[in-house]
């Protein structure tokens, strides 16, 4: 059912845009590791009841005969615009139509070199919203936070446009300025940011040791997306930390969006000791599900653990975290995470054209399924984005530094 890395094009939660990327992915990754697409016979008992295209023809039929302007009538449009409304109809926000012109776009942005502003959004309620503003980046620099809400486009409402054209909106040459009008929660008016688009270039992971209170050592590991390099750098980072032999350790997975499934799994291997179930993933038709298990090598095993997680945390970082969370591994301490548990993939169509389908759901090893609910950390503190001080860093130190 599910290939490593396999060459299919993928998507998930949100739409990653560096403010420009393929959208409704989650950093140009799988959500939930890298599916492989199965044409699977349906039993017939299991489907809806027939629906009379006939009605769709009659339709069409009647527009081409009768409709005033006939030279505005375009078959194609017509015919995108109809599947556009089908794939509506299923009320998913991960489930999406791209005509030609977006899955070649889609595509382009999965390589390559992105410019924008760098952000990864989603839409919810139908308002264009921030998950994430990436470390670095001009969003973040400039102030945008996540679950603030882009109200204006250059003076064009967000929400009158479609996901494509919003996203090509932001999306432009480094250097270039876009002008976003943002509505956030407690604030009594929009705030206007104008902000030059950049090359966007993110690390997967960062790492150091900390000189905590009490004279105790702690490894530090931030993980900004699960992607191609991710567990290499991770590897790298878990071992010399090993060497340091620190007294505690704090996994920073906040705003990280997510990524590959099988990386995700072998971040929670270096905690959870044993091979234990890290990870489930549900289809419709119960014998394609599948459970993914940690190695049993924990280099981390017994050490005390404070996993930082926010608003911004999705998708294979929740994965990390709920399963460190069931196995009462280490604390989980920050802000209520994003709430993303389902699989996408992406089908191509003759045309050019494409389908992206949600097509799974995933839970933690206890069986808890986090999505539209996120998980709840252990420990709740409140970063104030006003203040240069890192409060959820410091408590996990402080944390750390008195057991």
């Amino acid at each position: 059912m599910y290939q490593t890395r396999s060459s299919l094009i993928k998507f998930s939660v949100w739409m990653m845009v560096f403010f420009m990327v393929g959208w409704l992915t989650s950093y140009f990754y799988n959500d939930i590791g890298d599916f492989q697409t199965e044409v699977v016979a349906v039993d017939e008992s299991d489907s809806q009841d027939e629906i009379d295209l006939g009605l769709f023809w009659d339709v069409k039929d009647l527009l081409d005969s009768a409709y005033v302007d006939l030279s505005k009538v375009n078959s194609e449009e017509m015919l995108y615009g109809a599947i556009d409304g089908l794939v509506d109809s299923v009320d998913d926000p991960y489930t999406v139509f791209m005509d030609p012109e977006e899955t070649k776009e889609f595509q382009e942005n999965m390589g390559g070199e992105l410019e924008g502003i760098g952000a990864e959004l989603t839409i919810e309620n139908g308002e264009l919203v921030i998950v994430t503003p990436f470390k670095g980046s001009p969003a973040e620099t400039k102030g945008l936070l996540p679950n603030d809400i882009i109200y204006l486009i250059d003076g064009e409402r967000a929400n009158e446009m479609s996901v494509f054209d919003a996203i090509m909106a932001i999306r432009g040459e480094a250097g270039t300025t876009v002008n976003l009008t943002i509505v956030r929660e407690g604030e009594g008016e929009p705030l206007v940011f104008d902000i030059e688009r950049a090359k966007i270039e993110i690390d997967s992971v960062e790492w150091e040791v900390i000189d905590g209170e009490n004279g105790k050592s702690i490894g530090y590991i931030s993980i900004y997306q699960f992607g191609d390099k991710t567990e290499d750098e991770f590897q790298e980072a878990v071992n010399d930390i090993v060497l340091a032999n620190v007294d505690g350790v704090i996994l920073d997975m906040r705003n990280n969006g997510g990524g590959y499934l099988d990386t995700a799994v072998a971040v929670i291997s270096e905690f959870a000791s044993g091979q234990n179930k890290a990870v489930a993933v549900k289809m419709r038709d119960d014998v394609n599900n599948e459970i993914y298990y940690t190695t049993g090598d924990a280099s981390f095993a017994g050490l005390p653990l404070v996993v930082l997680v926010n608003s911004g945390s999705a998708s294979a970082s929740e994965i990390v975290a709920g399963a460190l969370q069931d196995y009462e591994t280490g604390i989980i301490m920050g802000e209520q995470t994003f709430g993303k548990g389902s699989v996408q993939t992406v089908e191509p169509l003759s045309d050019g054209s494409s389908l992206r389908m949600t097509v799974a759901k995933w839970y933690t090893p206890s069986d808890r399924s986090i999505d539209d609910v996120g998980i709840t950390p252990d420990i709740t503190v409140t970063d104030v984005y006003e203040t240069e001080e890192d409060e959820q860093l410091d408590e996990a130190i402080s944390y750390l530094s008195g057991m």
